[in-house]
Parts: C-alpha cells; sequence; structure tokens
C-alpha cells in the first residue's frame, strides 16, 4: 500500500469515527413528568373516617381498619408474604411459569427489546465489504491473439446519516421508552394474574365451605325428616308437619348440585388460570383458616405514582409521544448523509495487494425539504396531539388508582363489619332454631315456626360463608390497588 493510500483510508477512517461521536442538538421538547394532583390522604382511610361525624362508629360495629399514612405500605409487601395459604403459594408459581398471558407479555418485552437495537442502529455508521473474482478466456481471433484475464476486487464501505438534529436520538429515546412500558405491561399482568388466581381461590374456598354447609344440614334434617315421618305414623305429628319438614330437607337437597356445578366451573376457571387443561385443583387452608391482618397499611398516596405498574406503564407511554414530537419535528431541517468507499483493485491477483491497485471514494450529500404538500406539518400536528391523549391518559390512570385504592380500603373495612354483624346474626339464628325445636316436642307450639327458624339459620350459615370470602376477596383487590402482586 501506497503512502498517499495509507493516508487516505487514515482520514476516511478517522472522519467516521468523528462523526459518529458528533450529536448535536435535539429538537422537540424534553420529557418534564407533568404535575398531578396528589391528595394527602386516601379516601375510606382511618384519619379520612374519623374526620367526617357521619362515618363515626356506632354501638354494635366492628372496629374500622386502621391504616395509617405512613411510608409503610401492604403494596410493598410480596405475594408471598400477603397469602400465606401454602397450597395458594403453589399455585400461584405454577400460574406466573404457565399462564398464556404471562408468556405472552414477555414476548412483548422481546420485541420492544429488538425494536429498540433496531431503532439504535439509525445512530451509528452502516460498514460493509464486498469482493469479486472475475476470470476470462479468450481464443485467437483473427489477428487478435490469445489471452486470459483474471481481475481481482476487494472493498470496504461506509454509510451514515449526521443525527445532527437529533431524529435518530429521539426514535431511540422513543423506543427505549417503549421498551419500559412493555416491561411494566409485564408487571401489570403477573400483579393481575396473582389477585385474579388468589380470588378465584378463596370463591373455591367458599364454595367448599358452602356445599359442606349444605350436606351437613341436609343430613341432620334428613333425620329429623324420619323422626318426624315416625311421629305421624304413631297420630302425634300431623301429616302437614311431615310436609314441612320435607321442605327443609328438599330446600338443602337443592343447594347441593348447585354448589357442585358452581365448584366445578371453579375450578376450570382457575386451571384456565394455571396455563393447564380443565381439571381439579387442590385445596389448602379452609375459609375460616386463611390468615389476613385486620389492620392494613396503605402507604403514601405520592408512593403509588411509583409502585402502581399501570400508571409507570402510561407515563413511559407519554416519553415515548413525548420524543416523537422531536421526530416529527427533525423533518423539517437538512439531512445529511456521508459515504465512503476503499479497497483494492487488480487485474492480476498475485498483485492486488501491491504496487498502485487502492481505489477509494468518498461522498456527502445534503437533502433539504422544500415543499412537502403539508405533510411536515401534519405529521408534528398528529405527534402533538397524540401526546396530548396519552397525557390525558395518563392523568386519567392516575385518578383510576387513588379510586381503586380507595375503594379498597371501604370495602375492606366495611366487608369485615359485615362479616362480624353475620357471625351475631348466625349465631341468633340458631339459638331461635334451637329454641323452636325445643317449644315444637314441648307441644307449645307448629311446626311452621320450626320451619321458619331453621331456614333462617341456614341462610345465615350461608350469608356468613360469603361474607368471610368478601372480607377475603377485598383484602386482594386492595393489595392489587396499592400496587402490589408483581415483585418477585
Amino acid at each position: 500500500m501506497t503512502r498517499a493510500l495509507r493516508h487516505s483510508h487514515s482520514v476516511l477512517l478517522t472522519f467516521l469515527l468523528g462523526v459518529t461521536g458528533f450529536t448535536g442538538c435535539a429538537v422537540g421538547p424534553n420529557y418534564k413528568r407533568p404535575t398531578v394532583d396528589v391528595p394527602g390522604t386516601y379516601r375510606g382511610s382511618t384519619d379520612d373516617t374519623t374526620r367526617n361525624p357521619d362515618t363515626q362508629q356506632q354501638p354494635g360495629q366492628a372496629e374500622p381498619v386502621k391504616t395509617e399514612q405512613t411510608t409503610t405500605s401492604l403494596g410493598d409487601a410480596k405475594w408471598w408474604e400477603v397469602f400465606q395459604d401454602p397450597q395458594l403459594q403453589s399455585l400461584i408459581r405454577t400460574a406466573l411459569k404457565n399462564n398464556y398471558d404471562v408468556r405472552i407479555a414477555a414476548s412483548r418485552v422481546l420485541q420492544a427489546q429488538a425494536q429498540l437495537g433496531i431503532t439504535r442502529a439509525d445512530q451509528l455508521p452502516s460498514l460493509g465489504v464486498g469482493g469479486n473474482i472475475v476470470s476470462q478466456q479468450s481464443p485467437q481471433i483473427g489477428p487478435i491473439p490469445a489471452y486470459e484475464v483474471t481481475q481481482g476486487q476487494l472493498t470496504a464501505t461506509a454509510a451514515y446519516n449526521f443525527d445532527f438534529w437529533g431524529k435518530y436520538r429521539r426514535a431511540t429515546e422513543a423506543a427505549r421508552a417503549n421498551l419500559l412500558a412493555n416491561e411494566w405491561a409485564q408487571k401489570e399482568v403477573t400483579a393481575s394474574l396473582v389477585a385474579n388466581l388468589a380470588t378465584a381461590y378463596f370463591q373455591l374456598r367458599e364454595m367448599d365451605l358452602e356445599l359442606e354447609i349444605s350436606k351437613r344440614t341436609f343430613n341432620s334434617r334428613n333425620d329429623s325428616l324420619q323422626l318426624t315421618q315416625t311421629l305421624e305414623q304413631h297420630g302425634i305429628n300431623s301429616l302437614l308437619d311431615v310436609r314441612q319438614s320435607e321442605q327443609l330437607v328438599y330446600t338443602a337437597a337443592t343447594e347441593i348440585p348447585d354448589f357442585e356445578r358452581q365448584i366445578a366451573q371453579q375450578e376450570n376457571a382457575i386451571s384456565i388460570l394455571l396455563g393447564n387443561n380443565p381439571g381439579d385443583v387442590p385445596r389448602g387452608l379452609k375459609l375460616t383458616e386463611e390468615p389476613h391482618a385486620p389492620e392494613v397499611p396503605a402507604g403514601i398516596p405520592s408512593a403509588l405514582l411509583e409502585r402502581r405498574p399501570d400508571v409507570r406503564e402510561a407515563e413511559q407511554n407519554l416519553v415515548a409521544a413525548n420524543a416523537q414530537i422531536g421526530v416529527a419535528r427533525a423533518a423539517y431541517f437538512p439531512q445529511i448523509s456521508l459515504t465512503g468507499s476503499a479497497g483494492y483493485e487488480s487485474p492480476a491477483l498475485s498483485n492486488l495487494f501491491t504496487g498502485p491497485a487502492g481505489i477509494w471514494n468518498l461522498a456527502a450529500s445534503v437533502t433539504q425539504p422544500i415543499f412537502e404538500g403539508g405533510r411536515l406539518k401534519s405529521n408534528v400536528r398528529l405527534a402533538e396531539a397524540q401526546h396530548e391523549q396519552i397525557l390525558l391518559t395518563y392523568q386519567q390512570t392516575i385518578q383510576g388508582a387513588f379510586r381503586d385504592v380507595s375503594n379498597g380500603l371501604v370495602a375492606y373495612r366495611k366487608y369485615r363489619e359485615f362479616r362480624i354483624q353475620q357471625e351475631h346474626l348466625l349465631a341468633s339464628a340458631q339459638d331461635a332454631s334451637r329454641l323452636s325445636e325445643v317449644r315444637f316436642k314441648a307441644g307449645t307450639t307448629d311446626y311452621l315456626e320450626v320451619l321458619t327458624n331453621e331456614t333462617n339459620s341456614f341462610s345465615a350459615e350461608l350469608g356468613l360463608a360469603q361474607a368471610q370470602a368478601n372480607e377475603l376477596v377485598a383484602l386482594v383487590q386492595l393489595y392489587q390497588a396499592l400496587g402490589g402482586g408483581w415483585q418477585q
């Protein structure tokens, strides 16, 4: 290689490396987190309740759930710390591994990662190498003697588009934000799966308890029916007493197949969440044994913006939309490109790298849009309108998050109060049923009183099972509303 050729290659390489590090300016607005209206406390917390005289604790009501506004929040806890049933934990682990929604969300993250790599590549020069060999032989034609020529060429090419106005950097910023949005969307899918599975499991355990109550009641009432029939045969009771006793038996009997249907369908729903075909679902603790703390710390409302996956996803979408404005505005400015190539060419392969065989060229181009029929202006307006829409969506998501937490706090406290009152109702109904049975056997009342009180007792026991499940489901919803469930 001659000294002049080496100097040319050195200049070309140095220039390419230099322009790759030249950033220039980036048009378009830099992202700044919007100001949002964050309440000082959650509506529905203990502090909010005690300030309202209409919500003061009344005689016979349960003690409100304490939710002091501290930095500690239930949403910071891992899901296995909140749901302590070992079997439920096993089901959640299986679902996180096999659930199709989780796997689809993971594939979207991989797509976003690949798209970021594709977009970021525009900021770098493209390099390539090539070569060819041509061999030609010709016989003697008249006075032209025969000849044989073998020609070789080896070249390296480079191309670079100046990112002086930040078009590619803004596009990369948008792609990176889209990646983060997909990652937060994946966390939201995980949190929703944990909440949905825990809810479905607690509802399944409620149905199990209701089926157990129905079967126990059926057996008890069936024994009572046989006794009533015996007494009627001996002339002590009337046929009306037998028919009323039969109604109690049939009422409990009709509940059994209905609960069995609900249990089978609930197991099918849980199996799908697990990523399995419909089948049996293993059980753990009974509904009445599921641990849950009466006091739930909600934490600071401002911290919710950093913890809720849907809020973080919405913000990253806003970052991406903000960067796309810069991409659209950069189209107004000149597009500067640089291309170059260098290599060797020789009519003889033996002399390819010796002698005056070097070739090179360097070219630069500038393109400035003059008239686009309003296309560029419309692209900017479109990007700005999309940014405004996503900004409103972000603000709406934040308001929805505070609403979810408030609803969850109220629901968990009130369902707990309802469950306590339902326990009192059941105790009263069971005692009334016992007393009416005693009165009937003593001959001081008819069987209609027994029928009424037995029906009330059965309904109260089923109602208590529903109240216990509602309290646990409210805890799940509050945990999800506070941004918990995605932490691994």
